[in-house]
């Protein structure tokens, strides 16, 4: 059968897939190489291989052939004859869709019992060169910056090609066939070259000029069997890109702007750049110099790249009539290396003010104004408040304290500041300033608030409290004392911390221990005698500068009682050891008070007594005869008398003609001062209430002591003559001793 098979299939190369080894041991299976197929073939069917099974039985062997390509997807490309096993193609292969297949092979008996185990027959399919390469693109864009060197890549072009790439049919190659420049002929040399294996471009000269050249359009091609089989073209369009090689130029301009106002266009200017418009390139800012004052400001437009020049702060044609700004430009991105050096372009804008007649207004409101409390009458506070001032007034200062100049509106110092008065708020004084203007220009009149914050300084000393008090004589040992502190009419921060110091003179007897800021113990070293003690003390504040005061603390030591108040304060005032004895002025002015008692008594008994006659020129206390002394002054050291002794008092007192009669009498002091240094005082204020008196005689009246009684045993202390007389005296010669005189004898018509 095998012979009858080749010479019906002459040339067909015919497999053994079961054959085993002659020693009858089991063979591994063949393993078959593939069947190679060629794609597109015109001979179909087209034999392709024939398997054959030497197993040695009776009756014959039916062969089939199952796999993708016979009886699954893709069906009907291959078929088996069952009975000589050889296999065929139905249909041409495309490799493009199906590079291989592989098949099940099945050796089995009429009554489909296998013969042999399956064997796999793998067909692979041949390729032809039959598709043309094609880009992947129909257009493909890049750019390149202008001035670039040659062998800067620009783009890379892409083919593919459906054939085997593993073979010539996939292998492309590319090239460049012609060149066109926009504009065009603008540049006619080779600028661009591209690697035939890649497709990358790359630039092959120098001469890339945005300014000359903007683009470029490149035939391509492609072709496969490197270059020499089927080939494919296309486009692809190369951009230059532009670099900051130009610095933006502009020229001088003249502007005008109106005065007081703010927030508007003065004008514009332009600069020409030769760069791509609407890049960074081309785009510019602006820059103003010698503005000291900032009045102007300067943007870009962004669609024209103009300069819009801009007055921010109001201009002021009285202060400066012109003004002249240098513009500076330069591009928003930096300039590139490969532009040329040139300086930064700059123009000179000139701005004119146009003077304007309006009404004045403040620079500031409020007008802040800050000052030492302590600021001297005349000086200066604030000048140039105001834009066109005509005349200037305060319509509001309450303390007067400030003093405005009607023409140029400069604010001085009147009188001196004073923080507590009740219009200082907070250490704020606020006045209310008004500037006018002349009546062209419709007499309008603008107001501001002045508002002057007063710095406090200090200018009061503090001020010791208390100035006398009382300390327990065993205060040393007690750890006790007297509590000072003190007052001062500064405020913050030139008042307390207070510090407490005593004078070398007193500090053997006495200390000073600081509590805190405010307060301090006087307290003795040793232990002191009970009396009255003068201390000097010294308090500084904590201002700047530092001010101090000195002030006597009169102490007065004294045994104290358990609660630590004093038991008897006569033990301290006549233990006292310090200045004059309390007790030595009150003996002082008992003596006083006695002796005027006793010339009253002296003067009231003689009124009293009978008037005599009294010649001219002679006194009025000196009689005729020295015997007639009928006036005694009693010893008050017998306290006797009865009767007799008050019959001169039931006598006619003299009557004061110069007051009405029966008025109360003031109320005089009754009891002496505690502090020698009052004692002046209580004597005044004696002698006031006595010329006030309207129940005593006046001052230059004469007191007559007239007779004390009968029978009294009382000497007579002296002899106070008078012209004695039967008759009434005679005062007719006090009308030659002068006008008080005579006064005083028209005061007296009789006893």
């Amino acid at each position: 059968m095998e012979n009858t098979t080749r010479q019906k299939h002459p040339g067909l190369h015919t497999m053994h897939p079961w054959r085993k080894h002659l020693s009858g041991r089991v063979k591994r299976d063949w393993i078959i190489p593939p069947i190679r197929v060629l794609e597109n073939s015109k001979q179909i069917p087209e034999d392709l291989v024939q398997i054959k099974s030497d197993k040695i039985f009776t009756g014959e062997v039916i062969y089939k052939l199952e796999g993708p390509g016979v009886d699954q997807e893709p069906k009907n490309f291959f078929e088996i004859d069952d009975q000589t096993g050889v296999i065929r193609s139905k249909q041409p292969l495309d490799r493009e869709k199906h590079r291989s297949f592989t098949l099940k092979a099945f050796a089995l008996s009429p009554s489909g019992e296998r013969l042999e185990n399956p064997t796999t027959i793998e067909i692979m399919v041949l390729d032809q060169n039959d598709n043309r390469p094609a880009f992947t693109k129909k257009l493909f864009e890049g750019s390149v910056p202008e001035f670039s060197i040659p062998g800067t890549s620009v783009m890379s072009v892409v083919a593919t090609d459906a054939d085997d790439p593993m073979t010539d049919n996939g292998i492309l190659s590319y090239s460049i066939l012609a060149q066109e420049s926009v504009p065009a002929n603008a540049v006619t040399k080779t600028m661009f070259g591209i690697n035939n294996e890649t497709g990358a471009i790359y630039t092959r000269d120098v001469g890339l000029d945005r300014e000359v050249v903007k683009s470029f359009k490149l035939k391509l091609q492609v072709a496969d069997m490197g270059g020499m089989g089927l080939t494919s073209e296309g486009v692809a369009v190369i951009h230059i890109s532009d670099i900051n090689n130009h610095a933006p130029q502009f020229s001088p301009y003249n502007m005008l702007a109106v005065e007081n106002r703010q927030d508007f266009e003065v004008g514009r200017v332009n600069v020409t750049d030769r760069d791509d418009r609407g890049t960074g390139n081309w785009e510019v800012k602006y820059s103003i110099y010698n503005d000291p004052h900032r009045s102007f400001s300067i943007r870009t437009d962004p669609a024209t790249n103009q300069g819009i020049l801009t007055v921010v702060k109001a201009l002021d044609f009285e202060a400066q009539h012109e003004h002249t700004l240098i513009l500076t430009v330069e591009n928003l991105n930096p300039l590139s290396n490969k532009a040329p050096d040139l300086p930064v372009s700059s123009a000179t804008v000139m701005v004119t003010v146009v003077n304007e007649n309006e009404a004045p207004h403040f620079k500031e409101d409020p007008i802040q104004i800050i000052v030492p409390e302590s600021v001297a009458p005349g000086t200066l506070l604030k000048t140039n408040l105001a834009y066109d001032p005509d005349n200037s007034e305060l319509s509001r200062d309450p303390e007067q304290w400030l003093d405005i100049d009607g023409v140029t509106g400069d604010i001085s110092v009147k009188r001196t500041f004073n923080m507590r008065s009740p219009h200082v708020k907070n250490s704020m004084y606020t006045a209310t300033n008004r500037f006018c203007v002349s009546a062209d220009a419709g007499g309008v009149s603008t107001t501001a608030t002045l508002a002057i914050t007063l710095k406090e300084t200090n200018d009061f000393a503090p001020e010791l409290h208390p100035k006398s008090s009382t300390v327990c004589k065993d205060a040393r040992k007690k750890h006790s004392g007297l509590v000072l502190t003190a007052t001062d009419q500064d405020l913050a921060p030139h008042t307390a911390p207070f510090i407490f110091e005593m004078l070398e003179d007193m500090s053997h007897n006495w200390t000073i221990i600081q509590i805190n800021g405010t307060h301090a113990l006087l307290q003795p070293l040793v232990d002191l005698e009970t009396g009255e003690y003068a201390v000097t003390v010294l308090v500084s504040d904590s201002g700047s500068p530092v001010l101090s005061s000195i002030a006597q603390v009169n102490v007065t030591v004294c045994p104290c009682d358990s609660y630590g108040d004093c038991k008897s304060e006569a033990g301290a005032i006549f233990g006292s050891t310090v200045g004059i004895n309390f007790i030595a002025l009150l003996i002082i002015m008992a003596c006083i008070a006695f002796l005027l008692l006793l010339l009253l008594l002296a003067v009231a008994i003689t009124s009293c007594g009978r008037r005599h006659h009294i010649k001219k020129g002679a006194g009025l206390l000196v009689g005729d005869s020295e015997d007639d002394i009928r006036d005694n002054v009693l010893n008050y050291d017998e306290q006797g008398g009865g009767e007799e002794d008050e019959v001169c008092f039931q006598r006619k007192q003299p009557l004061r003609k110069d007051a009405p009669h029966n008025l109360p009498s003031p109320t005089y002091p009754r009891r002496p001062p505690a502090d020698p240094t009052d004692i002046e005082d209580y004597i005044n204020d004696g002698l006031e209430a006595a010329d006030n008196d309207p129940n005593v005689p006046p001052y230059d009246t004469a007191l007559i002591y007239d007779f004390e009684g009968e029978g009294s045993l009382a000497g007579s202390l002296s002899s106070i003559a008078s012209g004695s007389s039967d008759g009434d005296q005679d005062y007719d010669y006090l009308n030659d001793w002068g006008p008080r005189f005579q006064k005083l004898a028209n005061l007296y018509d009789s006893c």
